[in-house]
């Protein structure tokens, strides 16, 4: 019975953890997409994206599935496809995130900041 206990306390414990980390990355993906739409001369590393999920030990499709989600949101429903509600979740607090950062800061500001941020994430358009 306590073997029970706690393995269920172990697995209440991890689930937040990898909400989290998904949450984080989430933010930084649609920062780099934001990046490109808002700050001339810039561009998304995506394989670089793909890399960091593995490195956070996110799932094979999390990119895409983030990728998706963020232009089904940010379109109206016109591209990308709609993913768990969860994700779609994450995606809007991140997008309220990004909205504030943008205002408080200044697009300009907000631009020259997430080249540091985003190193290895973003990069300048040949």
């Amino acid at each position: 019975m306590r073997y029970g206990l706690f393995v269920i306390g172990l697995m209440a414990l991890a689930t937040p953890a990898h909400a989290e980390s998904r949450a984080e990355y989430v933010t930084m993906v649609l920062q780099a997409f934001a990046t490109k739409v808002e700050c001339p001369g810039t561009d998304v590393a995506y394989q670089d994206l793909v890399q960091k999920a593995k490195e956070m030990q996110l799932a094979d499709e999390t990119t895409e599935q983030v990728r998706k989600a963020i232009a089904y949101m940010h379109t109206g429903g016109k591209m990308g496809e709609k993913q768990s509600d969860d994700l779609m979740t994450e995606v809007a607090v991140a997008t309220r995130a990004t909205d504030a950062d943008q205002r408080r800061l200044g697009m300009t500001a907000w631009c020259e900041a997430q080249k540091t941020r985003l190193s290895g994430f973003i990069r300048a358009k040949n």
